[in-house]
């Protein structure tokens, strides 16, 4: 097959006729898009038609056409076996099943005609694929088009119960026989028990050698359940995996919603809070059509004119075939937004997810560091760091700071970890070490401070360079301690048995996640095993909130490998007091199988807690899925809700740290806090929302500033309330509001959209 496959990768190179052109859409005497806006999505056109599907692993449905043809054009006496299982597979990526089904199994009956049957891992491969086919099938059929608010979730059950069952009963049939001829096979089991589940007959119409018990599941508290209301909600655009953010883009106090899809020509979403529980799609309205793609989204407001602008980034995982620019958005305040990429000396061509603002020299306005992703053996793709000339243009700085790093970074994250002021950063790296890079400040002499900022790379003297296949990563106080802690998740599996492996306590392959606890002298302890998160947790869109208002952050994990064999459930965990993490997938309700990407954490509905959206999806053409929002039930908890507004420091006040100090029956207590958007995979809103427990006063907030270090105490706030806090300014601003209730699950409003 490998010879084959370079045959087919040879002469598929020789059918491409590829036709570069200027795209996007025409503009209009009632189009809201600016020049800037319409020149990107023009670009993103014709980079779109360019291209090369062999080059570009997630182009399924270009893929199989293109070896369709190739097979067809091969002699009568030609040997298209292994061609014709590439093409079975593109399909199956494609959406295609019965078609790829077929295709499957006629590779299957040819092998085993000529005397050369597929064997061992090969075999196995082959099984998997048709067993594939039919879930997929199954999927279709009940969990997009007879979609409801529990499908995909695991335990499956009620509602997310499959109405035709055709699909997944032929999966059960296949994965036994696969199990009676290789018993031990850990993927085939899982799959077992998860295609079990869609039918109703889990646990007990499962055969108890292979039987994955349901106290495997099993939440070790119990968060309440958070019941999945996107449909109601206006939420649920059917897509690919992508990025999410949520904000207050429009100044009513009410937070909205922004989202993207990795596919080459899929639109970017914007959704206004209508403040009735529901959400408006506002994409043209926001002169935003023709922006596509992108796997990740950040806000802030870069040019400090007190409207959250947004970065979307573009890419990720496509290798050369991912030299995409991403796209700075500035938000016009009057509901429109305007792509200034060039215009701010953003434009690059480079492939990434992961970028974080922080105003690395105190200047009061916010920098960009872009993480870009260079492989071996392909031309090297430097991280990029943009300072701010605080005239809506940056200058590229990166290789002067030592921040030029050339790996494939998956993950980047800021804080101010040993508490000089200065704010660092910290980079995952997918195979190889992760690297801290401490932020040391100008250089003794310097003509011109910002450019001569200096970066030290000190990871292995923190002791933060684990996991080596680490994917989404964040800075947060765990344990409330003043002390910028880290976390890290791991991203490197054989194949989806190592997840059941992890969850059996068996030996297995999967990389491990890491947290590291800040021991404030400039190291890190690793700690991950005493909190209970020494597991595989294949992550890739994160984030983190505090779900139960108490004070302590909780975190949730996107699991979005492209193998669509890889049907594993996003987890989330509760921190109990900073004394250990609890995973309460299962009783929160949170355990999607569908691929996990942009997470945040935000309140939504203004009622004081947090609901949890997600952008689920794969990567791959077919592998579309409904987003999902998890509608918070509420604990009982009081919380206090803060907008900071710089006026020395940046207006985004990111990287303000926040002290609460509440009374409370037991007596004082502080909750600490860090403004910033969350992790590196999603986008929380920049007013933070703290809970405070059973605290019965708010004594005093502590705010210190960015870059001035100045110190602000703030008193007389009152509970359950939100405020505007500007720098400098002693007295509080009270805003009221308005309060509304999401949808209950299974609300009218449709059947997932989806939008080519």
């Amino acid at each position: 097959m490998t010879q084959t496959a370079g045959r087919f990768l040879i002469y598929f190179l020789l059918l491409l006729t590829l036709q570069a052109a200027d795209g996007g859409l025409p503009p209009s005497s009632s189009d809201p898009r600016t020049p800037g806006t319409l020149q990107m999505a023009t670009l993103l056109e014709r980079l779109a038609r360019e291209a090369i599907p062999v080059q570009n692993r997630f182009l399924s449905e270009e893929r199989a056409r293109d070896l369709r043809k190739f097979i067809a054009s091969r002699p009568p006496t030609a040997d298209t076996t292994g061609l014709r299982f590439e093409l079975a597979s593109e399909l199956l990526k494609a959406g295609h099943n019965p078609e790829a089904l077929t295709l499957f199994q006629k590779v299957d009956e040819d092998l085993q005609k000529r005397g050369t049957p597929a064997q061992g891992a090969n075999r196995i491969n082959l099984l998997l694929n048709q067993v594939l086919c039919h879930l997929r099938d199954g999927e279709l059929l009940n969990c997009l088009s007879n979609h409801t608010s529990e499908s995909c979730l695991l335990p499956i059950q009620g509602g997310g119960i499959h109405r035709w069952q055709n699909g997944s009963r032929q999966a059960m049939s296949g994965l036994t026989n696969l199990l009676n001829e290789f018993p031990g096979n850990l993927s085939a089991r899982w799959l077992l028990n998860v295609a079990a589940m869609t039918v109703g007959e889990y646990p007990a119409g499962v055969p108890t050698p292979w039987l994955i018990p349901p106290a495997t599941f099993a939440s070790s508290y119990d968060i309440k359940r958070f019941p999945e209301v996107a449909v109601g909600a206006g939420l649920a655009v059917n897509e690919l995996s992508g990025g999410s953010v949520v904000e207050d883009f429009d100044g009513d106090d009410r937070l909205d919603v922004m989202v993207t899809s990795i596919g080459l020509r899929d639109q970017m979403h914007f959704y206004h809070n209508n403040g009735d529980g529901t959400f408006s799609e506002r994409t043209r309205e926001a002169g935003l059509v023709g922006l596509t793609g992108g796997l990740n989204l950040i806000s802030a407001d870069f040019d400090n004119d007190g409207h959250p602008d947004v970065l979307v980034l573009r890419g990720a995982w496509m290798r050369e075939q991912g030299r995409h620019p991403n796209s700075l958005l500035r938000n016009r305040g009057d509901g429109t937004f305007d792509d200034v990429t060039e215009a701010a000396g953003l434009l690059s061509f480079h492939p990434t997810q992961t970028a974080v603002w922080f105003d690395f020299d105190g200047d009061g306005w916010l920098d960009l560091f872009v993480g870009n992703e260079s492989i071996q053996g392909s031309p090297p793709h430097p991280c990029e760091l943009f300072h701010n000339n605080r005239n809506g243009t940056f200058t590229e700085m990166a290789a002067a700071a030592g921040l030029a790093v050339s790996a494939y970074v998956k993950g980047v994250t800021m804080a101010d970890y040993n508490n000089d002021g200065r704010p660092d950063l910290y980079l995952s790296l997918l195979g190889q070490p992760n690297q801290l890079f401490r932020n040391d400040g100008p250089q003794p002499g310097a003509s011109s401070s910002s450019t001569n900022w200096k970066f030290t790379e000190v990871g292995a003297a923190a002791g933060v360079t684990l996991p080596i296949y680490s994917f989404p990563t964040w800075f947060f106080d765990y344990d409330n301690d003043g002390w910028e802690d880290l976390f890290v998740a791991g991203y490197k599996i054989d194949n989806v048995g190592d997840i059941a492996a992890d969850y059996l306590g068996l030996p297995n392959h999967g990389e491990r996640a890491k947290l590291f606890h800040n021991r404030g002298d400039g190291t890190f302890a690793d700690v991950t095993r005493e909190m209970g998160l020494d597991h595989v947790l294949h992550a890739m869109g994160c984030n983190y909130g505090d779900l139960d208002n108490d004070g302590w952050l909780d975190f949730y994990l996107g699991t979005g490998d492209p193998d669509l064999l890889t049907l594993v459930p996003n987890r989330m965990f509760r921190n109990a007091e900073g004394k250990v993490f609890q995973d309460v997938t299962t009783s929160g309700g949170f355990g999607h199988l569908q691929k996990g990407h942009g997470v945040s954490f935000a309140d939504l509905d203004n009622d004081g807690d947090q609901d949890v959206f997600e952008d689920l999806g794969g990567a791959v053409s077919g592998d579309v899925y409904p987003n999902v929002l998890f509608a918070n039930p509420g604990h009982g908890h009081h919380w206090l809700k803060l907008q900071l507004v710089g006026v020395k420091a940046n207006r985004s006040a990111i990287g303000a740290r926040l002290k609460v100090t509440v009374a409370r029956p037991a007596g004082v207590r502080t909750v600490h806090r860090t403004v910033s958007t969350g992790a590196s995979f999603g986008g929380n809103p920049l007013r933070q929302e703290i809970g405070l427990g059973d605290a019965t006063e708010i004594r005093e907030v502590e705010i210190r500033w960015p870059g001035s270090g100045t110190v602000q105490k703030v008193s007389g706030l009152q509970l359950d309330q939100f405020y505007r806090l500007r720098e400098g300014t002693p007295a509080p601003e009270w805003v009221p509001l308005p309060k509304f209730a999401l949808p209950g699950p299974d609300a009218p409003g449709g059947t997932p959209h989806h939008h080519p």
